[in-house]
């Protein structure tokens, strides 16, 4: 009887030791995004496309890479008339593209499935004019071209959402796009899509 005792008092110990030091499910995410970005100096708004890499740090707090390219620009038509037919949106190619790279921490608010972050981002961006069909192509020379053009720093404060089934997932956040290119510049940028955990 002493030793299931025993036995008993040493699985009380251990067992909250145990639970303490579970693994992380997830050491790496790996994503796709479709992006909006809205260029507040013109009021253009811009659509593409991006990926993201994060990594664990530290429990809750990540380290994320991501680019994205947007190639189109969105055009929003409103009717002034009393009629019942809804503002439309219309997505076209654009000459003008943006190509954006952020690299920065992520702090995750919950321990959940599903819940809230926060992050602080910095990189550039790099507008330029190209009247190229948007291509796998034409997008490895837009980054293989980036030292020889001018791109402006970029700091982006945001948060957002996100929520997983096992180990596939999906990410809603947005921020302010701060761009220094003589001056400051705030600028919307939404992004949203699937992930997966490793």
């Amino acid at each position: 009887m002493k030793r299931v005792v025993f036995l008993v008092l040493i699985a009380v110990g251990i067992a909250p030791a145990t639970f303490a030091q579970r693994p992380e499910t997830d050491h790496v995410q790996v994503g796709a995004y479709a992006d909006y970005f809205r260029l507040s100096q013109t009021d253009t708004d811009f659509a593409g496309l991006g990926a993201r890499l994060t990594f664990t740090a530290y429990r809750r707090l990540k380290l994320e890479g991501e680019m994205s390219y947007d190639f189109n620009k969105v055009f929003t038509e409103g009717f002034t008339d009393n009629s019942t037919v809804p503002p439309t949106a219309t997505v076209a190619r654009s000459s003008i593209r943006a190509l954006h790279g952020l690299f920065g921490p992520k702090l995750e608010l919950g321990h959940h499935s599903f819940h809230p972050f926060v992050t602080v981002k910095g990189g550039f961006v790099d507008f330029l004019f190209d009247n190229r069909p948007a291509t796998v192509g034409t997008f490895a020379s837009t980054v293989d071209n980036l030292r020889s053009r001018d791109v402006s720093a970029v700091l982006y404060p945001g948060g957002g959402l996100e929520g997983h089934l096992g180990p596939i997932g999906l990410r809603l956040d947005a921020g302010d796009e701060i761009y220094f290119a003589g001056g400051t510049h705030h600028n919307l940028r939404i992004a949203f899509g699937p992930y997966v955990r490793f």
